[in-house]
């Protein structure tokens, strides 16, 4: 059957808009797989990739910059990853950048993520390698919660057994649960340790109260603060520090007397170490007695004188009126 013009322009007309959507496509996709622009080769090393595929993209600070080029394992702890970064990004990426694998979304593909790192650094030349963060796996995590469930249960296990035996009155909490009389015993300790607690703060307040008032003057503290007293007891000293100095002068010179009387110097050691001189004393202190003797006689004998009878009278009658002139009579 002969087909008419109007079929034959319909199957043209789509036979290029097919054409057309399998170049963009294809324009399309190799942009995103960096397949037309100038690239440059950037490596780094994990050591579990955790699913990441060929193809998967690079991100430079939320950014697509690249794609993941080859995956090469180097040993069973090391991971080579090839990535394909554009040229133009290449004086963005420092040596210090640290390259982590993430996924795209919550369920999305896997990805590389390029951080930059701390501080100053050159550019990364074609073919370096940057270092790299191995972030924890879902099955580390699950090895972890499970351990720490495993631990939840026996802390579980110990909370029953304590709980229990405290219930029971077991064990010092428990007796201080249970006992009445050890609650009692704690209570009047408590309230004596307020009624003490109390005294000690009303202790402190009378303390801190004697301690405002040592400035005022209507006490000793308070009046050795004035500089009028200060000055006084200053003086004082003074003066007791030349008496001091005084009665050492006298000391000193008694010593040297007692030293002389000591060294046979003076007449008080010659007194007193010399028995024929004592015994001289002694006899003219006997020769005056007798003398003195002898002349109280002599006076009892010239008042009995008829010469001098009259005199002594008369001295008799004057002491008489003194006598009677005094107070006393």
């Amino acid at each position: 059957m002969e087909k008419t013009s109007s079929e034959k322009i319909r199957l043209g007309l789509f036979v290029i808009i097919g054409l057309t959507i399998f170049v963009l496509g294809i324009y399309f996709i190799g942009n995103k797989q960096q397949m037309f622009g100038k690239t440059e080769h950037l490596r780094t090393v994990f050591n579990n990739v955790g699913g990441l595929q060929l193809g998967n993209n690079v991100r430079y600070s939320g950014v697509n910059v690249g794609t993941v080029k080859e995956i090469t394992m180097i040993n069973d702890t090391a991971v080579s990853v090839d990535m394909i970064i554009s040229k133009s990004i290449f004086p963005k990426i420092k040596k210090n950048a640290i390259a982590t694998i993430g996924s795209d979304g919550l369920v999305g593909s896997m990805i590389i993520n390029i951080l930059p790192g701390n501080g100053p650094a050159d550019p990364v030349e074609p073919n370096d390698i940057i270092q790299s963060f191995n972030r924890i796996r879902t099955d580390d995590m699950l090895t972890t919660l499970n351990t720490t469930n495993e631990n939840a249960a026996l802390l579980t296990a110990d909370l029953l057994k304590i709980t229990k035996e405290i219930t029971q009155g077991k064990g010092t909490i428990g007796l201080l649960i249970n006992d009445t009389v050890m609650a009692n015993d704690l209570k009047k300790t408590m309230h004596y340790l307020r009624i003490t607690s109390k005294g000690t703060s009303e202790s402190v307040e009378k303390l801190n109260q004697i301690v405002a008032s040592l400035g005022k003057k209507d006490n000793v503290i308070g009046v050795l603060s004035d500089t009028t007293v200060a000055n006084k007891i200053k003086s004082i000293s003074k003066n007791l520090d030349q008496t001091t100095k005084e009665i050492n002068k006298v000391v000193d010179n008694l010593n040297a007397t007692v030293l002389n009387i000591k060294d046979g110097k003076g007449a008080i050691n010659y007194l007193s170490n010399d028995p024929n001189l004592v015994k001289k004393i002694d006899s003219t202190m006997t020769n005056i007695n007798q003398a003195s003797g002898r002349l109280n006689e002599n006076l009892e004998a010239l008042k009995h004188n008829f010469l001098l009878r009259g005199y002594f009278k008369k001295q008799e009658k004057a002491k008489q009126k003194e006598k009677s002139k005094s107070p006393s009579n």
